[in-house]
């Protein structure tokens, strides 16, 4: 019997609401497919919809353009949305990557969550695609004793992405390390890292990191 593509329908949180430690139901498996056309994009997320029942399915547009497609659910059903987007998406696809049991603060920061820093450095990996910066999240989450202090991808960043760590300067340095080697081994064409380790970070910077990591002229607004 064909698997129920309407189980891939969407929540009103496409990435949350999925009940206490589900983890927004990107647990245990989550893979994302990242497309440099708008239009095989949208095809690629329907492809994946009806292939496998996956649990959570959000799609949309980032800078500059390109088109990304999340799912997340069982590990079998994940591996079989992502080959089905893989195969529509042939040709457009810039990158991908399948997490077969992605860690808990990579689905946090994800949803939009942002944590303060607390530890004796900071940890900065940055990425040319999204799914590189999310298989590099998970692999220095689960490389080290650090918090994934945020997430920015893409838009407002030229297509770019990046990840924050936070704890102690070997923790930190080892979380980088395992990050830049995640996405060093997976020899992606597109998706390329580098990574810095802040020790003892500025007040001022630590600040400026929190309130908003854009850059806000002092004179905006002013008449």
């Amino acid at each position: 019997m064909p698997r129920d593509p309407r189980r891939a329908a969407p929540a009103a949180d496409p990435v949350g609401g999925a009940g206490p430690g589900k983890a927004g139901g990107l647990e245990p498996a989550a893979a994302l497919l990242e497309l440099d056309s708008i239009a095989v994009g949208i095809v690629a997320g329907d492809a994946m919809a009806k292939r496998a029942p996956v649990d959570v399915l959000h799609a949309g547009t980032v800078h500059p353009g390109r088109y990304l497609v999340l799912v997340g659910g069982a590990v079998a059903d994940v591996e079989e949305a992502l080959a089905a987007g893989c195969e529509a998406g042939e040709g457009s696809v810039l990158d991908a990557v399948l997490l077969p049991a992605v860690d808990p603060q990579v689905v946090a920061a994800l949803r939009g969550e942002r944590l303060p820093g607390r530890g004796e450095s900071l940890g900065v990996v940055e990425t040319t695609t999204v799914a590189s910066v999310i298989d590099a999240a998970d692999a220095g989450a689960k490389g080290a004793r650090v918090r994934v202090l945020e997430l920015r991808i893409a838009d407002d960043l030229g297509g770019k992405a990046y990840v924050l760590f936070d704890g102690s300067v070997a923790d930190v340095e080892a979380a980088v390390e395992h990050a830049l080697a995640r996405v060093a081994e997976s020899n992606r064409p597109e998706g390329r890292a580098a990574g810095r380790v802040v020790a003892q970070l500025h007040a001022t910077m630590r600040a400026n990191l929190e309130a908003d990591a854009r850059f806000a002229p002092l004179v905006r607004g002013r008449g």
